[in-house]
């Protein structure tokens, strides 16, 4: 193997292998080194139940990357190396306790109409809301897909303010810093309805009162209802294995259980990396770490007490990181038997959370060190678009626990006594299930297997997820845009010259987009 490239990378999450493919297409040699025995982060899958059941063990939800940047110029060559995925039009849906629900499926009569059910006004007021997204999405996702420059943001709100006028050049903005509650309530009257948009921000955590948090929820809904969702075929590491694939076709490299202990500087800059086995890779042009901006200065840096800048360090070592998440995998025999009807076995994702007060106070709770009474439940149902991921018959159950603490302090229902994830998980995991039986009874007769990973698993599997946060960090107005990872540093640089620093952890944030990875990658290779 080559010990000298172009650049290197420290981890092989999604961001830094969609850099490499970038760089490696325009002529760079890349080398990309990972402490794991897999790549690919937090996008992983497993047969972590029983065989034959793959398993997305974090992310799952593919539509960032198919609709990215990266994608549109690299999907074709990533295709070829056996990248896929699988469409549905059966998003996401929330059920109540008395059996009503309200969903987002592409067809909109679908949608209009479980909303007149619940509410004629707020049927009228979504079939308003989509024929408006035409105008609002090219602003959107030319934000969401721009580097954090005052110049370029200057002239993307230059470009608004033509196109929409002052009076709509200022509903964007209030809708960049409303907070969901607000947002939905100016919308909707339906509980059912705000709860099951305002979902999406506990994705972010963005609980309902916090401000900053609509734009998700709005965005999600949008495009769920004009395109639809799509998963990888198989699982979600499609997209690892096509870039790894493509990396070593264009002549890279992608080593695992290969961890980085040092980043190697001389006169100042940044020139390789230093591995767990003393031995040392030279990058000629780049050292680029998809890690948190803590481990950046404190374990990679460390031997040269950091980066030089003490005001980059103070930044990186009081980052705020989200609160924590649990992971329940389920092996089944069937579909969930959903109260609400059988309609709800075709979504790709089932939110158990029927209010915005609940998703609220869980939130409060976890923020307070205590194990939330009712956490938000992200379901998925992934074997309902996808059967090629279990046995003929067989269903995998994906559930996320949003939120719960990285450090236990106590219990809000006061039934665990353990305090530490080691013991509590397996209690917590049948709380989860517990819930899911409220839903639909019968669940916990139909698994076959289950494999649950706490918060402490998920940062002992990999350390960008401190406390088990899954998505790189808050996404509060404080630590995002301009501000991500830390003001002054939103465009990939450091203090050392020729290090970069990429991931979930920087803009524009968490989600399998490529987009840290794809405009650093942009930058350095001339576009």
């Amino acid at each position: 193997m080559a010990r000298e490239f172009d650049a290197v990378f420290i981890g092989a999450g999604h961001n830094a292998l969609a850099a490499a493919v970038h760089l490696a297409s325009r002529g760079w040699s890349v080398g990309v080194f990972e402490r794991n025995e897999a790549p690919g982060g937090a996008c992983r899958t497993e047969e972590v139940t029983l065989p034959g059941f793959r398993h997305d063990l974090y992310a799952t939800n593919l539509g960032l990357f198919a609709g990215s940047g990266f994608f549109r110029d690299h999907g074709d060559a990533l295709a070829r190396h056996g990248l896929a995925f699988v469409p549905t039009d059966d998003c996401f849906a929330s059920p109540a306790p008395d059996g009503s629900w309200f969903g987002v499926s592409r067809d909109i009569e679908k949608t209009v109409a479980r909303a007149t059910a619940l509410s004629p006004a707020d049927a009228a007021r979504w079939r308003q809301m989509v024929a408006d997204f035409a105008g609002d999405a090219p602003h959107l996702f030319a934000l969401l897909g721009a580097p954090m420059g005052r110049r370029r943001l200057a002239a993307l709100g230059w470009k608004a303010w033509r196109a929409k006028g002052t009076s709509g050049l200022l509903e964007l903005g209030r809708l960049l810093t409303s907070s969901p509650r607000e947002f939905l309530q100016r919308n909707f009257e339906a509980p059912l309805i705000q709860a099951a948009l305002g979902a999406w921000g506990m994705h972010l955590d963005f609980a309902p009162d916090v401000a900053g948090g609509a734009l998700f929820p709005y965005l999600e809904g949008m495009v769920d209802q004009t395109m639809g969702m799509v998963i990888g075929k198989g699982g979600a590491d499609t997209i690892i294995k096509a870039m790894v694939a493509r990396i070593e076709e264009l002549g890279g490299s992608v080593v695992t259980g290969a961890e980085v202990s040092a980043i190697r500087r001389r006169s100042g800059r940044a020139d390789g990396i230093v591995l767990a086995d003393g031995s040392e890779v030279a990058a000629r042009r780049a050292v680029i770490a998809g890690v948190t901006p803590g481990a950046l200065v404190d374990r990679l840096l460390a031997s040269s007490a950091g980066s030089g800048d003490d005001g980059f360090d103070r930044g990186a070592r009081t980052f705020r990181h989200g609160p924590g998440t649990m992971m329940v995998h389920l092996a089944l025999s069937g579909l969930p038997d959903w109260t609400a009807g059988a309609e709800l076995q075709r979504f790709l994702y089932v939110h158990l959370a029927p209010d915005l007060d609940g998703m609220a106070q869980a939130y409060a709770e976890a923020m307070a060190g205590l194990l939330p009474r009712r956490p938000l439940l992200v379901v998925g149902q992934q074997t309902a678009v996808d059967p090629s991921r279990a046995p003929a018959g067989r269903h995998t159950l994906w559930v996320q626990v949003r939120v719960v603490p990285g450090t236990i302090r106590g219990d809000a229902a006061g039934r665990i006594e353990a305090r530490d994830w080691a013991q509590a998980g397996a209690a917590y995991a049948d709380r989860v299930i517990d819930i899911i039986e409220d839903y639909a009874p019968g669940t916990r007769a139909k698994i076959l297997g289950r494999h649950v990973e706490t918060p402490a698993d998920l940062e002992r599997r990999n350390p960008n997820l401190v406390g088990g946060d899954g998505i790189g960090g808050s996404h509060h107005l404080s630590q995002n845009f301009l501000f991500r990872p830390m003001p002054g540093w939103a465009r990939y640089r450091t203090p050392v010259d020729g290090l970069y620093l990429i991931g979930a952890s920087t803009w524009p944030g968490g989600g399998l987009g490529a987009g840290s990875g794809y405009l650093l990658a942009q930058d350095l290779a001339g576009r």
